[in-house]
């Protein structure tokens, strides 16, 4: 039926910022200036609250960070998003 829509994602994307601040003792302050992110959003990437991901911002943590994209990012398959979401609340 084209009009039935699952009622949860089959998939999520964890985003890993909390993770690099920590990793690289980076400030939030201070990774917003030199990426030229607000710090809002820099909140909202790091409790993976953000509905769209902006390629620009990722770009400019990747240049702050000295990184790959998928050290920024990881998919997380139906089965485990459950999991790793509930231990982020």
């Amino acid at each position: 039926d084209l009009h039935s829509f699952p009622t949860r994602r089959s998939s999520d994307l964890k985003i890993k910022l909390e993770e690099m601040i920590k990793k690289n003792g980076i400030s939030k302050n201070k990774l917003s200036h030199r990426a030229e992110v607000q710090r809002s959003q820099i909140n909202a990437y790091c409790s993976n609250s953000v509905s769209r991901i902006d390629l620009g911002v990722l770009s400019r943590l990747c240049t702050v960070f000295e990184c790959r994209i998928e050290d920024l990012l990881e998919f997380v398959p139906a089965e485990e998003s459950s999991e790793i979401f509930k231990e982020a609340d």
